[in-house]
């Protein structure tokens, strides 16, 4: 009881300091932090304060350090105050030093309805795919041209998105949508998919075919000739993503990460745009046939 007691008092005074800590920006920002402890966070943003420079989060469990709540957090970055709205999700490395705490590595997923975007909503249909210029799982330069005669699925992902509505969903129904084009072998001949990651920085080759052949299901065996994952560098990446509406934010080079999957059509128009992650696999199938015959 007593050793309850006192790991009870140690939590709150934890948590305490880290709201103390937290809602002081003008703490030191250049003192050496090698010591410092990091963990990562993940959760959604319920408001921004850009003067105070507190972000506030409803945040999961901290895995070796609080269960999950709702706090503001300090944050360093500018752009993150000029991306983040209420409802964005957002995944953040938590430092905390001996006297105080704040998020770096931010990366914001913006909510399906993308509130304060002002920018266009990207590609619609009709309008021609440029032939922009990647590198695929092998290492190997590919062009979204080489594409034309082929009805092509193509959507933005990263490896190391942790929000299983995101990334992980879109990745999961290219792998439905893989398995049930293999029963119909001649659709499956006039179709190709592309899954582009926004991280070229992590996201290189050799992680892109060991993530690839992970939800192909395919593994060592898989060759890539149907599902193809590609990336490339940071402003080939980003000419594509803002193609289609993804935002970038120039100051930092920083994607604010969005949804995005098209249908092109065999003649190398976009066909149609999807703009979240509500869409089904089936429908998207029944689209593809269409397309494709």
């Amino acid at each position: 009881m007593m050793k309850s007691w006192r790991n009870a008092i140690n939590r709150s005074i934890t948590l305490f300091l880290l709201l103390l800590l937290a809602l002081n920006p003008l703490a030191g920002c250049r003192r050496d932090t090698s010591n410092a402890r990091r963990y990562e966070l993940t959760g959604k943003v319920m408001s921004v304060e850009k003067d105070k420079h507190l972000v506030t989060v409803s945040h999961e469990d901290i895995k070796g350090l609080m269960e999950g709540m709702t706090m503001p957090f300090m944050v360093r970055d500018e752009w993150v105050f000029d991306q983040a709205s209420a409802g964005d999700q957002i995944t953040a490395t938590l430092v905390v030093d001996e006297t105080e705490s704040w998020l770096e590595n931010v990366v914001i997923v913006k909510s399906n309805a993308e509130p304060g975007v002002k920018s266009s909503a990207g590609a619609n249909a009709g309008d021609d795919l440029p032939d922009f210029a990647l590198v695929n799982q092998n290492n190997k330069p590919i062009r979204t041209g080489q594409y034309k005669g082929k009805t092509l699925l193509l959507t933005f992902i990263y490896t190391r998105c942790p929000l299983p509505e995101y990334c992980t969903l879109m990745s999961t129904n290219f792998s439905q949508i893989d398995r049930a084009l293999q029963k119909q072998p001649e659709l499956y001949e006039k179709t190709r998919l592309l899954s582009i990651s926004i991280d070229p920085d992590y996201d290189t080759p050799a992680v892109l075919r060991s993530y690839g052949a992970s939800h192909t299901g395919r593994f060592g065996d898989e060759t890539f000739s149907h599902w193809a994952f590609a990336t490339g560098t940071r402003e080939q990446v980003k000419e594509m993503a803002q193609f289609f509406g993804l935002q970038y934010y120039p100051e930092k080079d920083q994607i604010t990460h969005g949804l995005r999957t098209a249908i092109i059509a065999p003649d190398g128009r976009v066909y149609k745009v999807y703009r979240n992650n509500e869409w089904k696999p089936e429908e998207v199938l029944k689209d593809i046939e269409m397309v494709a015959r």
